[in-house]
């Protein structure tokens, strides 16, 4: 598969998890100039190797997404390593727990500026630069199901995601006529290293606890990160025509359905 050949990506928190997932998948879509962010310096060196075992010519950039001087300096950084960047992937979050009782300002201001300010420069950087450049560019915004509702120890997490589906649409429909297409996956509960390591921390959950999760999902597993980096890659590739705008429930769990209660 060449479908990305011609890509030249930035994904941020691409270290690990569904990030690392992504890259993966877009080198073997033929992508061979990448860019990742990562907090810590040691894990961005130790996925870029991994890259560039696959092929491609890959770099990490230390980024700080709640420190915004930095978001707004990536796109540039990026392109200075690897020359234009025709996608990018807002993938990076913060999953601290909070509920409407007790989240204060200061939570409040961490996960937004992360999740929802963070991906809104990230995104303006890159159209501007694909609008500078010349050339038409495909963005993928990294959403969750939790837009909906959520579960009660989530609220500003809830918000700065469906704070993301906003910005989501609103780029979608300002930068189509500049052929710079913006969408989004909310994605469902995912089996990652920052969940098993969210989970230990903040629930007080065992190893195994994943093999106990999945006993209970319908179709037996939690999302895992290769299925959702396969349908950013499609949304980043040509093959998605002219979708935009599209915010797209990658999960086994319907909303609004509820379980059947009927026994008989």
């Amino acid at each position: 598969m060449d479908t990305h050949e011609a890509t030249g990506a930035l994904i941020t928190g691409g270290s690990q998890g569904l990030g690392l997932a992504i890259a993966k998948r877009l080198i073997a879509e033929g992508c061979r100039r990448l860019v990742i962010t990562s907090r810590n310096a040691e894990k961005g060196a130790a996925a870029v190797a991994v890259l560039r075992a696959l092929g491609a010519d890959a770099h990490s950039l230390a980024v700080e997404l709640g420190d915004i001087a930095q978001v707004q300096a990536m796109i540039g950084q990026a392109v200075d390593l690897i020359g234009p960047v025709n996608a990018l992937v807002n993938c990076a979050a913060n999953t601290e727990r909070g509920s409407i009782l007790d989240t204060t300002p200061e939570h409040w201001d961490v996960i937004m500026d992360t999740n929802a300010k963070a991906p809104f420069f990230a995104l303006q950087g890159f159209a501007n630069h694909c609008i500078d450049a010349g050339h038409a560019g495909s963005a993928v915004n990294i959403l969750s199901i939790v837009i909906y509702g959520g579960l009660p120890f989530l609220a500003p997490y809830v918000a700065s995601k469906a704070a993301l589906g906003g910005i989501t649409k609103n780029a979608a429909a300002a930068l189509a006529r500049h052929r710079i297409r913006v969408n989004g996956i909310n994605v469902g509960w995912m089996d990652t290293p920052g969940e098993d390591l969210r989970q230990k921390e903040s629930h007080d959950r065992p190893d195994g606890w994943l093999a106990d999760a999945e006993a209970n999902m319908p179709f037996g597993m939690l999302v895992k990160p290769e299925h959702v980096a396969a349908q950013v890659a499609f949304l980043l590739g040509p093959a998605s025509g002219v979708v935009t705008g599209s915010l797209m429930d990658f999960d086994q769990q319907v909303v609004g359905a509820y379980p059947d209660t009927n026994e008989s």
